[in-house]
């Protein structure tokens, strides 16, 4: 079976190369990393056996930062391997776990000779997958090279759900190649079980996510107060905004300004590539804007356009409410709780099933409201603005949520 799909993999590739050669030019964030993700790696292959810690994008690599810091402690002596799929992935895990990791490059393709090289180069002894990556010829050949591959923190949403059932005879065996498989809830526990995972592979760990911490010193805080100028106002962050949620955000906004002078929006594209699309709408939405990366503030703008990378988690410290995109399109939403950890309440569209389960979480707690339709979220938005007392309990609400479901860290340090 690993046969055939190899096979499938280099003649697919083969076919599709025009178009491989098509994207790379138009975007050049799929040419990177690339002849890493073929195998040819850099690295000093002397030394002790490494742990593998991958994470595809920049949501998984946030989510798997403390988990790397609180392992590397505890393991000071072991070298340390990160590995992400994409660019701004890698960005951030640079930024953020380079003291922690003695390599940070690309995972590989999922060929049997960028596989086999990765394992050449690395030495893995253990190899920590976040979320629910499951290549078929990276696993299958670490069970056969005796490397331990978990997975952490994983979920399946119903979407891709369906998705893996159609395959569930090719995938039942794949899964049980894994030492142990963590999922984050109950449901996601029995979905994996349902394609074939051994229920003796699976264990609810919790979610990562919350094991977060309001790691941002009080003076780095007010520099960003002060660089924005955000002192006498109620900042509104519209945060990982997709393509049509921008012209909804915008109008709420409007609708929230004309009752609240005070009031000021920062922006957050999920993608750097919609920067100019966003330009473009807030060029003809009356108010005046600028961008993060001119140095601009509120002082003199209504609107500020967030165009840098690394920066939007941090800022949620100084706004006074949250709108997380991906919600109103198709995408599934995106994590709410990096807002919540700064006891900051959160709005959302109906669109979060990336984040059911804790989206359950924090709309159960009232820290997180999920709105239907734009009515609904100008509603919601002017009332957090109107009533203190609702705002301050949303609030405090956040702060409790995480005290009670920290531990998913400590939980899985254990058990590997």
């Amino acid at each position: 079976m690993l046969f055939i799909y190899n096979l499938c993999l280099i003649v697919f590739s083969i076919i599709l190369l025009p178009v491989i050669l098509a994207a790379f030019i138009i975007q050049p964030k799929f040419r990177a990393g690339f002849w890493e993700k073929l195998g040819f790696y850099n690295y000093d292959k002397k030394g002790p056996k490494t742990t593998v810690f991958h994470a595809v994008s920049v949501g998984e690599t946030n989510a798997i930062k403390e988990l790397v810091k609180s392992y590397k402690n505890i393991h000071p002596d072991e070298k340390i391997i990160i590995t992400t799929t994409t660019k701004t992935g890698q960005e951030i895990a640079k930024k953020s776990l380079s003291d922690y990791a003695d390599k940070i490059t690309y995972y590989p393709y999922d060929f049997f000779f960028s596989v086999l090289s990765f394992f050449k180069t690395f030495n893995p002894e253990k190899i920590i997958i976040a979320e629910t990556e499951i290549w078929p010829c990276f696993v299958t050949l670490a069970k056969k090279a005796g490397i331990k591959v978990y997975t952490v923190n994983g979920r399946i949403s119903p979407h891709s759900f369906d998705g893996y059932k159609k395959i569930k005879l090719f995938i039942a065996p794949i899964l049980n190649n894994y030492e142990k498989i963590f999922m984050q809830s109950d449901s996601d526990a029995k979905r994996i079980s349902e394609l074939g995972a051994r229920q003796d592979k699976i264990e609810v760990m919790g979610n990562l996510k919350f094991d977060i911490t309001q790691n941002l010193p009080l003076d780095v805080i007010e520099k960003y107060k002060n660089e924005l100028k955000t002192s006498k106002y109620r900042l509104f962050i519209a945060a990982s905004t997709h393509k049509g949620e921008d012209d909804i955000v915008i109008n709420v906004f409007k609708s929230l300004k004309e009752q609240f002078n005070d009031a000021k929006m920062l922006i957050v594209p999920r993608h750097p590539q919609r920067y100019d699309e966003v330009s473009q709408l807030l060029n003809n939405c009356g108010y005046k804007w600028g961008k993060r990366s001119d140095n601009d503030n509120f002082e003199d703008n209504e609107i500020i356009l967030l165009d840098t990378m690394g920066e939007l988690a941090k800022l949620f410290s100084i706004c006074h409410i949250a709108f997380i995109g991906g919600s109103f399109s198709d995408t599934g939403g995106h994590n709410p709780l990096e807002a919540n950890i700064w006891e900051k309440p959160v709005l959302s569209g109906p669109c979060t099933f990336n984040f059911k389960d804790v989206y359950k979480i924090v709309c159960d707690n009232k820290c997180a409201i999920i709105v239907n339709n734009e009515e609904e979220f100008k509603k919601e938005l002017i009332s957090f603005y109107k009533d203190n007392n609702k705002y301050n309990q949303y609030c405090s609400n956040a702060k409790s949520v995480f005290e009670r479901n920290r531990g998913a860290i400590d939980y899985v340090i254990k058990r590997i």
